[in-house]
């Protein structure tokens, strides 16, 4: 039997289908976009729970940075040239976008949050077609799928009310 991986391996090593790499880019330009939105939120809320939050921002911007470099290097790894320019990035993201005014900080926290499940939503939505063609790559987003939810969790927290019962 012909796998879609076999057919994209040879001497050269494993080359991605455009869909893997169709995928794989819009990871990518979610991840910047996280990593952007994040600093515009760094810079401009004010309100209760400023320093925690602007010092939590900087972990939530590093965490974008550093997931799309992995994505970005493992896109080239698989012979498919990333695009995370500025148009790319406006065009092609599926964040909410943030905005540019001062923001209150429990609005900062839920819209971060959003954002964060949305580029989750993202790594979740590309990831049984990744996985079907490469399992190497499905494990990366099973660590950015990790620790975007994890942040998610943390952020949304600040604005969270204890359960009852």
């Amino acid at each position: 039997m012909t796998t879609l991986a076999s057919q994209n391996t040879g001497l050269n090593g494993f080359h991605a289908s455009a869909i893997l790499g169709a995928n794989l880019q819009r990871v990518l330009v979610d991840l910047v976009a996280l990593h952007l939105y994040g600093k515009q939120a760094h810079w401009n809320i004010v309100g209760k729970n400023f320093r925690d939050l602007h010092l939590q921002l900087d972990e939530i911007v590093d965490l974008g940075r550093e997931h799309s470099d992995t994505i970005a290097e493992r896109m080239r790894a698989l012979d498919v040239i990333p695009d995370a320019g500025p148009k790319a990035v406006s065009a092609q993201t599926s964040l909410t976008d943030f905005g540019s005014d001062e923001v209150d900080t429990a609005e900062a926290v839920d819209k971060i949050t959003v954002m964060l499940r949305e580029v989750a939503a993202t790594a979740r939505a590309v990831h049984d077609d990744v996985d079907r063609e490469d399992p190497t790559t499905a494990d990366l987003l099973h660590s950015i799928i990790h620790d975007l939810e994890k942040q998610a969790w943390m952020i949304s927290s600040e604005n969270r009310t204890p359960r009852k019962g």
